[in-house]
C-alpha cells in the first residue's frame, strides 16, 4: 500500500515504522473474514483493512475525529488478522502507533479519561490486592456487572520449598496473585515435580501491557525497564549457579508482551540489548510441556487424569495469534491421559476479554463471550465439557462470568492430577 507521510511524521520513528508496515498491505481483505468485530458489526471500518485505511489517512495528514478513535478503540488487538494475512502485515504494532497518533489529536471526554486512568493506574497498583480482597468479601452483594470482575476467593495452596539446580524465573503478574493465586503456585508445583525450581523476582511487577495498550506507552515502557532491572541479576552466574534457564509465563497476555520487549525498547540506548535478551529467554509455560510430559508421564496415572472428565481448551488469542503457539497444550495433555479437545467451531476467534476491553466495550465483549461459550459447549459430541481450560487469566475470568462450568488454567488441572496420584 503506497503511503505519502505528512511532513510531521516523516523521519520520525513512528512514521517510518508505520510506513514500513503499511507498504506490506495489499488490501486483499482476507483479514476481514477472521475479525471478530467485523463479524459482529459488519462495518468495513470495524475490520483490520478499514482500520488500516483510517491510520493511513492520519499518517498522510488527515485530521482524525472521534469516529476514527472509536473504530480503533473497538479493535480487540486479538491479532487474528496477523494469522490470516498472506503478506505478513504487522497489524498489532501499527495499531499501537495509530492509537497513539490519534489520541494525541482527539481529546477524550472526561468520563473516558477517568475510566482509562483508573484501569491503567489501578490494575498494576499495590492497592489492587487489598481492593480485590475487600471485593471478594462483599461479592454476594454486588450487581452482576461488577461481580463478573471479582472472582470468588481462591486458595493458593502450598509453594514448593525444595531447591533444584535447574531454575526458572516466573512473572507473578499484577492481578493474577490477587484474583487467582493458585495458578502461580500450581505452576511452581508442576515445575518442582519435574525437578525445576521457580523463582520470583520481588521487584518485578506488571509486564507493562495494561498501560501500553491504554496509550500510556511511556508508563508501560517504565514498567518494562523495571522488570528488566529486577530480572537481570538472575540471568548472571552467581556463586556457582548458572543463572536461570528461562523466564516462564503462565499468562499468555503477559507472555506476548514480554516477548516483544526487544521490539518495543529497540531504540532505547540503555535497555535495547537487555530487552532483546529478556525476550529471547521468555517462554510460555506450554512451550515447556514436551519436557514436562517426559518427566511427569509416569507420575500421572490414567485413572487420575480421567477424573478430570471432558476438558474443552480455549486457546487465548495472545497464545495462538500473538505468540503463534498452537496445538501444544491439548496434544501434550492428551499424551498424559487427559480427555481434552479444542472446539471445532471458531476456535480462532477471541472470547472478548482482551485485557481491559471487557470494561471499555462491554456490549461487544459479552457478545463474543457468549458466542465462545456456545461453541465450547459443543466441543464434545456426547454432552457438554466437564470443565473449560485456558492459558490466560483474562480469558478465564471472562468466560467464567458467563457459565457455571468450571473455567481454570490448564496447569491447575495437571497440578491436581499430580497431587492426587497415589
Amino acid at each position: 500500500m503506497q503511503t505519502h507521510l505528512a511532513p510531521e511524521y516523516k523521519g520520525t520513528a513512528d512514521g517510518d515504522a508505520a510506513e514500513a508496515i503499511l507498504r506490506k498491505c495489499v488490501h486483499c481483505g482476507f483479514c476481514t473474514a477472521t475479525c471478530p468485530t467485523y463479524q459482529l458489526l459488519g462495518d468495513e471500518l470495524d475490520g483490520p483493512r478499514g482500520r488500516i485505511y483510517l491510520m493511513k489517512q492520519v499518517l498522510e495528514g488527515e485530521t482524525p475525529t472521534r469516529k476514527t478513535q472509536a473504530h480503533l478503540d473497538r479493535c480487540l488487538t486479538c491479532r487474528n488478522c496477523e494469522s490470516t494475512c498472506p503478506s505478513g502485515v504487522d497489524y498489532g504494532h501499527l495499531l499501537d502507533i495509530g492509537r497513539k497518533l490519534v489520541d494525541a489529536k482527539v481529546p477524550r471526554p472526561l468520563g473516558e479519561r477517568a475510566l482509562r486512568w483508573a484501569l491503567k493506574e489501578g490494575l498494576p497498583s499495590p492497592l489492587f490486592a487489598p481492593a480485590m480482597k475487600l471485593g471478594q468479601m462483599v461479592r454476594p452483594l454486588m450487581p452482576a456487572a461488577l461481580k463478573n470482575k471479582v472472582p470468588p476467593k481462591q486458595d493458593a495452596g502450598r509453594w514448593p520449598t525444595q531447591t533444584h539446580a535447574r531454575k526458572v524465573l516466573m512473572l507473578a503478574g499484577c492481578v493474577q496473585p490477587a484474583m487467582m493465586p493458585n495458578i502461580n503456585s500450581a505452576t511452581a508445583r508442576v515445575l518442582d515435580a519435574a525437578g525445576i525450581q521457580t523463582v520470583i523476582a520481588a521487584k518485578a511487577g506488571c509486564c507493562g501491557a495494561v498501560k501500553f495498550h491504554l496509550n500510556d506507552q511511556d508508563g508501560g515502557k517504565a514498567e518494562m525497564r523495571a522488570n528488566i532491572d529486577a530480572w537481570w541479576p538472575y540471568l548472571q552466574s552467581r556463586s556457582g549457579d548458572a543463572g536461570v534457564e528461562a523466564i516462564i509465563m503462565n499468562a499468555s497476555g503477559c507472555g506476548v508482551t514480554v516477548k516483544e520487549y526487544g521490539h518495543i525498547l529497540r531504540d532505547d540506548p540503555v535497555y535495547a540489548d537487555k530487552a532483546a535478551r529478556i525476550s529471547a529467554l521468555t517462554k510460555d509455560l506450554s512451550e515447556w510441556l514436551p519436557e514436562l510430559v517426559s518427566k511427569l508421564k509416569g507420575r500421572v496415572a490414567r485413572a487420575t487424569s480421567g477424573q478430570a472428565g471432558k476438558i474443552a481448551f480455549h486457546p487465548p488469542c495472545t497464545l495462538q495469534h500473538g505468540q503463534k503457539l498452537r496445538g501444544g497444550v491439548e496434544s501434550h495433555l492428551q499424551e498424559l491421559g487427559f480427555e481434552v479437545k479444542v472446539t471445532g467451531c471458531e476456535s480462532h476467534l477471541c472470547c472478548g476479554s482482551a485485557g481491559t476491553y471487557s470494561v471499555l466495550n462491554p456490549d461487544l465483549s459479552y457478545q463474543l463471550r457468549d458466542r465462545k461459550l456456545g461453541n465450547l459447549a459443543q466441543t464434545f459430541q456426547a454432552g457438554s465439557p466437564d470443565q473449560i481450560v485456558s492459558a490466560n487469566i483474562g480469558c478465564i475470568t471472562h468466560l467464567q462470568s458467563g457459565t457455571d462450568t468450571p473455567v481454570r488454567h490448564w496447569v491447575e488441572v495437571l497440578d491436581q492430577a499430580l497431587s492426587t496420584t497415589p
